[in-house]
């Protein structure tokens, strides 16, 4: 094999990604494209495919060189959100235009720029032929169900792996993690989410006849009001307090002279380490069943738990991502937890997971984009963790 002797170019990458149009759940050539990059340098590229009866098959790509450990893996996704009105853009969402120094394109920056600057980092320790020697392991976990419904990606992905013994023994996820510039924060922890589907039974009426109908709305404001009222925590040393919100009220009811027949409520907690997704499906539960003891009906109930609450201890992990930002940017970056979830709330069951990418002030918008330096600047960081994980404390 004859590695590539130029050193690749992560905007060029970007670029290449950007127009691949891989709006969730499609691929559109994406992953062919990152393998073409990657095959060259060495790495064995495995399309890994999964297929679910109630949700879209989905292609993925995990790809590694080396063999022996310590291995370490970098996950990503290289499927992206609508484009929403294209009439607004004011550049072709998949053309990887650069204007004024910034790379725009749906995409950008969640997260094709960062999977761009990984490569290129990973390039310049594989031309060197450090890992072709055996210093341990690089890999790319790229699923293309991150923004959909997250089924049959990064969780099947891990199990299959798993169960060919396959492990790794640190991940660090590209997502858009910096606020305000390039290096200001990296998330060492989520909070955890669960989605609660509320309907309160009553019975359909005429308002002028009330002792004739049952209007359940009474009974479900009341459940919500003690929802929203109790206090779940005050947050801890790693995580902000933990937030309830209601975020959708319905009866369904055109009529103003109906007592409706059910309502409905729609709710989510942003929670963490202080609960469960199951000790809050369970509290949400109790306050139902007294309000209905209080005041009759009946009601159902239904939760889905989208991930728990976790963090990665700070150490040496950490420390080494903190000190190569610093290096290249010259900020100290904050470890945080805040934000939503993310495919790092499936990797924590197998491996200590960080995540670091580009700033996330334009991820989703019309006109997304990145300074295009920043780019750059990325994959020298992502460089300079590599360099020092494969020569530091977390080598042995």
């Amino acid at each position: 094999m004859t590695v590539p002797t130029a050193p690749y170019d992560p905007i060029e990458i970007a670029v290449e990604l950007i127009r691949c149009p891989s709006v969730t759940p499609r691929d559109e050539g994406a992953l062919g494209t990152l393998a073409g990059w990657l095959a060259p340098l060495g790495f064995n590229c495995e399309r890994m495919r999964f297929s679910d009866e109630n949700t879209p098959d989905i292609d993925n790509l995990y790809a590694r060189i080396g063999s022996s450990a310590p291995h370490f893996c970098f996950a990503g996704h290289t499927d992206v959100v609508p484009v929403g009105d294209e009439a607004a853009w004011t550049v072709d969402p998949f053309a990887g235009e650069i204007r004024s120094g910034k790379l725009f394109g749906r995409g950008a920056a969640d997260m094709k720029g960062s999977i761009a600057s990984f490569v290129a980092a990973a390039s310049r320790l594989v031309r060197e032929g450090r890992l072709i020697q055996g210093e341990g392991s690089i890999s790319l976990l790229i699923t293309g169900d991150e923004e959909g419904p997250s089924i049959n990606g990064t969780q099947k992905m891990l199990k299959a792996l798993a169960a060919r013994g396959e492990t790794f023994d640190h991940c660090l996820v590209g997502e858009p993690t910096c606020v305000s510039k390039l290096g200001d924060m990296v998330k060492i922890g989520r909070r955890g989410s669960i989605n609660g589907w509320l309907t309160v039974r009553g019975m359909q009426g005429h308002v002028a006849y009330p002792h004739l109908a049952d209007n359940p709305l009474p009974r479900l404001m009341e459940m919500l009001r003690r929802l929203d009222a109790h206090v779940l925590d005050e947050g801890n040393t790693h995580f902000q307090p933990s937030n309830f919100e209601i975020t959708s009220i319905d009866t369904g009811n055109a009529a103003t002279n109906v007592i409706p027949g059910a309502a409905r409520a729609v709710m989510n907690i942003r929670f963490n380490s202080e609960h469960s997704g199951a000790s809050l499906d369970a509290w949400m539960r109790r306050t139902f069943d007294q309000v209905v003891q209080e005041m009759g009906g009946a009601y159902e109930f239904e939760t889905k738990i989208s991930g728990e609450a976790f963090i990665t201890q700070p150490g040496d992990f950490s420390a080494l991502i903190a000190k190569s930002v610093k290096d290249v940017t010259g900020l100290e970056p904050e470890l945080s937890t805040t934000g939503g979830t993310s495919d790092a709330r499936f990797i924590r069951a197998y491996a200590p997971v960080v995540e670091f990418g580009l700033a996330n002030a334009t991820m989703h918008k019309v006109d997304e984009h990145v300074p295009a330096g920043d780019v750059t600047k990325l994959a020298d960081i992502y460089e300079a963790i590599l360099r020092g994980y494969f020569s530091g404390p977390l080598k042995s």
